[in-house]
């Protein structure tokens, strides 16, 4: 059976030089049989003030931890690292990207949580994790789940947000399984995590909530400005891209 390897990051920022400082996992090899990972470690960078407003870890409290690569984590990831295997993230191309600068060459198989939840939620206003939770109900079951796993729940914590993110997927598994009938539900979650989604509406800035194609037909300027100036997602790219070229 193959393990299925669902983890978080909390890291000292979001900047190209930011690093590690806190590995949630949960390593699935079967209902009955989950390994659970909560973890500090110290990284070569200190942590932002705009960080710790989200995630509460200071200097102080790692301190005595040791860096990651002598987590436990480090060496479980590693273990695993075959294709058969599946390595599950919210917006995993983050939380890869964090692994990669400490020497991890990953060779699983992904899946990201929040484009699969792009492409079998479109109606939902937003994505994020959180949102999420209440928005699927899924804060109804959490629990009794982090009961019977000795998980405390705390948002913005590594080891929190994997409870929920799997949580999330048994609701991504669902939808698969009414959308897809017969297909092998994680396979698809994988095909669907490397398809980029043609976003709805806008997230942020000054045209927040509205429909993206709307504003295409209105404010094209804005639209070729976004897309040369701002760094955007690569679901947001593919769709401005989308417009632009038909435009």
């Amino acid at each position: 059976m193959p393990a299925y390897v669902l983890f978080d990051t909390e890291t000292t920022g979001n900047q190209e030089h930011d690093r590690i400082i806190q590995i949630g996992a949960m390593i699935v090899h079967s209902k009955e049989d989950i390994e659970v990972i909560d973890e500090l470690c110290q990284a070569p960078v200190p942590i932002s003030i705009e960080a710790m407003e989200v995630h509460n870890i200071t200097p102080e409290t790692i301190a005595d931890k040791g860096v990651y690569v002598q987590t436990d984590f480090a060496s479980k990831v590693q273990q695993f690292n075959e294709k058969e295997n599946f390595l599950i993230a919210h917006n995993i191309a983050f939380d890869l990207a964090m692994l990669e600068k400490e020497g991890f060459e990953n060779r699983y198989t992904l899946i990201d949580t929040l484009r699969c939840a792009r492409h079998l939620l479109p109606e939902s206003p937003n994505h994020r994790l959180q949102y999420l939770r209440y928005a699927l109900g899924l804060y109804r079951t959490e629990q009794a789940e982090a009961d019977q796993l000795g998980i405390t729940i705390k948002a913005h914590d590594a080891i929190g947000d994997v409870l929920v993110m799997k949580l999330l997927l048994s609701k991504l598994v669902r939808l698969i399984q009414e959308t897809y009938p017969g297909v092998n539900p994680m396979q698809k979650l994988a095909e669907l995590t490397l398809t980029p989604v043609m976003m709805r509406t806008f997230k942020f800035g000054k045209y927040k909530d509205r429909e993206i194609a709307e504003v295409v037909r209105e404010d094209i300027g804005y639209i070729q400005w976004m897309r040369a100036n701002l760094e955007l997602d690569e679901d947001m790219r593919f769709t401005l891209d989308s417009y632009l070229a038909s435009a």
